[in-house]
C-alpha cells in the first residue's frame, strides 16, 4: 500500500451513512477506507485488524457508543486518531468526545470537502473541529467546562473506591498500569479530592458503589 495514503476506518451503524462516506471519500486519491463496523464494542478488534490512521466515529451506537469506543481506541492504540462524526451538536457531547481523546468532531451534514480536510488534518497529528463546534470549545473550554468524568473514568473510580489495585484494574479493563494510573491523576484533578476516603465518599454519593 501506498505510505502516503490515509488509511480510514468508519464506524456507523447505519449502513447508508458508511455508504455514503465511502462513495464521497472514493474521489480523493490519498484516502483509503480499510475497514468498517456497526457497532462500538467491535471498533477495537476492527482496528487492530485493519491498522487505520484515522477512525470516523458516531457517537450513537449500540452496545458501546462513540464516546465510550473512543476512550478504548486512544488508551489501546496510538497509531489511530479519532475523529467525531454526529448529528450532536450540544456541549455536552463535544465535552466529552474532547475528554475521551478525540481528535477532531464534525457534524453529519457537513460537506464532503471538509470531511476530507478534517480527516487530512487529523492524519497529520492536528485537531479539527466543524466552525459551530469550534466557536463552541472557544466560549466554552473542555478543561473549564465542568469536573464530570467520563465513562471510563467513572468505571475505574468505582474499581478504586472498591479497594481495587491499578494492577487489578488494568488486568480486568485489559489496559495497561499506565493508563489506569494516568486516568487515576485526571480523576483526582477534575474533582479535586486527594485522599482514597474523599474518593471512596464521592464514588457512593454519586451511586457509583453501594453505601
Amino acid at each position: 500500500m501506498n505510505p502516503a495514503l490515509i488509511k480510514v476506518m468508519l464506524v456507523d451503524d447505519h449502513p447508508m451513512v458508511q455508504d455514503g462516506l465511502s462513495a464521497c471519500l472514493s474521489f480523493y486519491d490519498d484516502i483509503v477506507i480499510v475497514g468498517n463496523c456497526g457497532d462500538g464494542s467491535a471498533v477495537l478488534e476492527t482496528a487492530k485488524q485493519c491498522q487505520p490512521d484515522v477512525i470516523l466515529m458516531d457517537i450513537s451506537m449500540p452496545k458501546l457508543n462513540g464516546l465510550e469506543a473512543t476512550e478504548i481506541i486512544t488508551e489501546s492504540l496510538d497509531s489511530a486518531k479519532v475523529l467525531i462524526f454526529s448529528m450532536h451538536e450540544s456541549a455536552e457531547f463535544v465535552t466529552n468526545a474532547v475528554q475521551a481523546g478525540a481528535s477532531g468532531y464534525i457534524l453529519k451534514d457537513t460537506n464532503s470537502e471538509e470531511v476530507y480536510q478534517a480527516i487530512k488534518s487529523i492524519a497529520q497529528g492536528k485537531s479539527y473541529f466543524s466552525s459551530s463546534i469550534a466557536k463552541m470549545l472557544i466560549e466554552n473550554p473542555p478543561a473549564q467546562a465542568n469536573a464530570r468524568l467520563t465513562a471510563r473514568e467513572q468505571m475505574i473510580l468505582s474499581y478504586i473506591a472498591k479497594g481495587q489495585s491499578s494492577k487489578d484494574i488494568a488486568q480486568t479493563l485489559t489496559i495497561s498500569v499506565r493508563t489506569v494510573e494516568a486516568h487515576r491523576r485526571n480523576i483526582k484533578s477534575k474533582l479535586n479530592l486527594d485522599s482514597l476516603a474523599e474518593l471512596v465518599r464521592y464514588a457512593m454519593n454519586q451511586g457509583l458503589i453501594d453505601s
